[in-house]
């Protein structure tokens, strides 16, 4: 059994942030994408997603992505949801965070979504998605 995290490939915190969960995933749980790879854009569709609003561009009506999404067990997780599902995984006390899940969504996604608007500013981003080392390599689709 595995999930798979779909991330912006060009924002920097996003690329630590991976890395980190690399590093802290011991059973190798998890998968990655950037949304902006074909892998990413095609779990984006299938779960009713919008890549167009995950690359800043409102279109469309479908749910409007600014995060990080969690794929696990057939269903799509975003936001603060999705981060704490990631981090309840890493073990040790990294999964404590997950006690925040009873901080009612609402509020939780208010305090994400600040944080996701102004990451570019924060840790800049790149030109280009990152690439993996080639230990790495194969835990991304």
């Amino acid at each position: 059994m595995s999930a798979v995290v779909l991330f912006d490939g060009v924002c920097n915190f996003c690329d630590a942030s991976v890395n980190f969960v690399i590093e802290h995933d011991r059973e190798g749980y998890f998968t990655f994408a950037p949304l902006q790879s074909e892998a990413g854009k095609q779990l984006v569709s299938e779960h009713g997603l919008s890549s167009e609003i995950a690359a800043g561009e409102p279109n469309d009506d479908r749910i409007p992505i600014d995060s990080v999404i969690l794929i696990e067990d057939g269903k799509a997780y975003t936001h603060s949801t999705a981060a704490l599902r990631i981090v309840r995984r890493l073990g040790g006390l990294w999964s404590w965070l997950y006690v925040l899940i009873i901080v009612p969504a609402p509020i939780r996604d208010f305090f994400y979504r600040l944080f996701a608007r102004y990451r570019y500013r924060m840790f800049g981003r790149k030109d280009q998605c990152m690439l993996p080392s080639a230990e790495v390599r194969a835990r991304f689709l």
